[in-house]
């Protein structure tokens, strides 16, 4: 039996020492050999970084990070076989041949449900990463949903790791600070009288821009224009319109297909505040941003 294997059933039967079972049971080993290890960055945005590697026959582990306004990574064990019943699997760190005697590492317990594949949060996920680029190999360790005769092994083989997560830690530097969901719902405020932005929803506007030129998927945006009770009622339909038109064209300019951007005036109807003060007139002198995607 190879020394790599025998090491994780020593590791597992060490972990397992309740079940008088665990010794007679089978390993299936599922691990990439030196030739096929890889490590690829599968997605390199700034709205998504992805590390993926392959478990010849077994499936892919993925690691995945998103734009948002705190830092986040998920790991992810895409199986073939998707588990059939309500499991836990062991997830243990074994060293590498060339550092002899060095204990092995229980780092978690991932939950299997059925017909999901596993996954580790970020605490986790990270110690995974840290793991790998120390030369270790995590390895994933569950009985057989199929044969009470069976355990099984997912190992991810640390061999050419490094340039992958390299690169995945500089595209996690250069992810958006905000995701979606951040500006998903957006109110733009504005100057008296004028269809001029405040320099806040200038910002706030730059930044929509920059993540609809990364993100394919939105279905539609539409603009609500609206204004204080200043002026006269159809001018201030009119002031509206030109507002929430001018936001579109900005769009469009960033790359916006016209179709999908959808505009309405107001005017001074559906007031969010008091028109008697200055602070009122301000919060009511506004476009509605709403963006969908399927």
């Amino acid at each position: 039996m190879p020394k790599y294997v025998l090491t994780i059933m020593v590791l597992a039967c060490a972990l397992h020492t309740g079940s008088s079972s665990a010794v007679s049971q089978q390993l299936r080993q599922y691990s990439a050999n030196i030739e096929q290890s890889s490590w690829q960055l599968t997605a390199k945005t700034p709205l998504l970084c992805q590390l993926e590697h392959s478990i010849p026959h077994f499936g892919n582990a993925v690691f995945q990070s998103k734009a948002s306004k705190a830092l986040n990574l998920n790991f992810e064990l895409q199986m073939l076989r998707l588990p059939d019943a309500y499991s836990l699997a062991e997830v243990l760190s074994v060293p590498p041949a060339w550092r002899p005697g060095e204990p092995g590492k229980n780092l978690a317990s991932m939950t299997l449900l059925q017909q999901f594949n596993g996954e580790l949060p970020k605490k986790t996920a990270w110690t995974l990463l840290t793991e790998l680029e120390q030369g270790f190999s995590p390895t994933f360790y569950y009985a057989d949903w199929h044969s009470p005769y069976d355990k099984v092994a997912a190992v991810l083989n640390p061999v050419q790791f490094t340039p992958g997560y390299y690169a995945f830690n500089e595209c996690i530097a250069a992810l958006l600070p905000y995701s979606f969901d951040d500006i998903a719902f957006t109110v733009l405020s504005y100057e008296s009288g004028s269809d001029k932005l405040t320099r806040e929803s200038q910002r706030r506007l730059a930044q929509i821009a920059q993540y609809l030129q990364h993100d394919p998927d939105i279905d539609s945006i539409e603009l609500q224009g609206y204004t204080d009770s200043y002026g006269g009622r159809w001018m201030n339909e009119q002031l509206s319109i030109q507002r929430a038109e001018k936001i579109k064209q900005f769009l469009m300019a960033a790359g916006v297909a016209d179709e999908k951007v959808q505009v309405d005036g107001y005017g001074e109807r559906r007031h969010v505040a008091s028109n008697q003060t200055s602070l009122g007139r301000a919060t009511n002198r506004r476009v509605v941003l709403q963006m969908a995607r399927p």
